[in-house]
C-alpha cells in the first residue's frame, strides 16, 4: 500500500474549516483548479467524498465531520513539532547538566555559576566531573553536556567551541618562600626546584618550549597531573608551581604569586559542547550563564 502524502493533511484541514474550495484556495495561495485537484486526491485517499454539493454550497459528509477535529489537532501538533523551540520555563525546568572541567575551574567559577543557576532555575542541578584528558568521546556519547579547557589535537572536529577567557601563567610559592620577597629574575626562577604539571606525565610543557631556545631549563623535582595538586605541594614545600592565574584564583589563596620572568604565551580556555545540544534552549541558557560568570 503506497504511503499517503502527509502534505494533504494541511489541505484537508483548511478545506474542512472553510467548507468552500475558493476560500480554501485563497488561504493556501493556490488557484481554485489546483484546490479542486487536491480535493479529488483527498477523496481518492480517504475513500469518501468529504464535501458534497448542497444547493450553491458544499456540506461535509459524516466522515468529514469525524475527521475535522482530529485533522485540526494533527496539523496543530505537527506545526508545534516543526516550530523553533521556545525559551524554557526556567522556574519549572528539572534537569541535571554534567560539566567536565578541571578542579581549578570548578573551584574558581563553580560557586558563582551554582548561585546563578539556583536563582534562575532551582530545579536544575550541576554535576562537575574531572577531566583526565582532552578526548571528546564523552561529549560525543552524551555523557557530558559541557566541557571547559584548552583545545587539543584529540578534540573531535564536530565539537562546537566558544572562547571563555584568556589566562596567563604565574609562579606560585608558599608564604615566606625566598621568591616571595624581591624581584623574581630568570636566574632566581631557574635556580629553584619546580613542579611540572602534565596529564601524561611529560616534563616538557609550555614553559620548556619558551625556556629551551633561551638555553634555560627548570629543575623538575616532581610531575603531577593537575594544577590543584601542584598548588597543594607548593603550599607544603619549597617547590615552585607554575599555573594559570585566573583558572586557579581560588586555589591560590594564602600562597604568594608572581609574574614569570620569561615570556610564556597566554592560553585561551574554551567552552565545548556537541552539536546535538547546540539548539537545545536549556543548554543554550546554561552556556550563556557560563560565559557571563567567566566574563565577570
Amino acid at each position: 500500500m503506497p504511503r499517503p502524502d502527509l502534505n494533504l493533511l494541511v489541505t484537508l484541514d483548511v478545506l474542512l474549516t472553510e467548507g468552500n474550495v475558493a476560500r480554501a484556495a485563497r488561504r493556501l495561495h493556490l488557484s481554485p483548479s489546483a484546490m479542486s485537484r487536491a480535493l479529488a486526491r483527498l477523496r481518492e485517499t480517504t475513500g469518501d467524498p468529504l464535501l458534497v454539493r448542497a444547493g450553491r454550497g458544499l456540506v461535509p459528509t459524516p466522515r468529514a465531520l469525524e475527521l475535522r477535529e482530529r485533522v485540526g489537532q494533527l496539523v496543530h501538533d505537527t506545526e508545534a513539532v516543526l516550530r523553533p523551540a521556545q525559551a524554557p520555563d526556567l522556574a519549572q525546568l528539572t534537569r541535571t547538566f554534567t560539566l567536565r572541567t578541571s578542579d581549578g575551574f570548578a573551584e574558581t567559577f563553580g560557586p558563582a555559576l551554582i548561585t546563578r543557576v539556583a536563582a534562575e532555575a532551582p530545579g536544575v542541578r550541576l554535576r562537575f566531573v574531572q577531566k583526565p584528558d582532552k578526548d571528546s568521546t564523552p561529549l560525543r556519547d552524551g555523557e557530558v553536556d559541557l566541557e571547559t579547557g584548552v583545545l587539543g589535537p584529540a578534540m573531535g572536529p564536530e565539537v562546537r567551541v566558544q572562547a571563555l577567557l584568556r589566562d596567563r601563567f604565574v609562579g606560585v610559592v608558599r608564604a615566606g618562600h625566598p621568591l616571595s620577597k624581591g624581584k623574581v629574575t630568570t636566574k632566581r626562577y631557574v635556580a629553584g626546584r619546580h613542579i611540572a604539571v602534565s596529564r601524561r606525565g611529560l616534563e616538557q610543557g609550555p614553559i620548556e618550549q619558551v625556556m629551551g631556545p633561551l638555553g634555560l631549563a627548570r629543575d623538575i623535582a616532581t610531575i603531577v597531573s593537575g594544577f590543584a595538586t601542584a598548588l597543594a605541594l607548593a603550599r607544603a614545600t619549597d617547590l615552585i608551581a607554575t599555573v594559570p592565574e585566573r583558572h586557579t584564583a581560588g586555589l591560590r589563596a594564602g600562597l604568594h604569586s608572581f609574574a614569570l620572568p620569561v615570556p610564556v604565551p597566554e592560553i585561551t580556555v574554551s567552552l565545548l559542547w556537541h552539536p546535538r545540544l547546540h539548539a537545545d534552549p536549556a543548554h543554550r541558557w546554561l552556556r550563556g550563564l557560563v560565559l557571563q560568570v567567566c566574563a565577570a
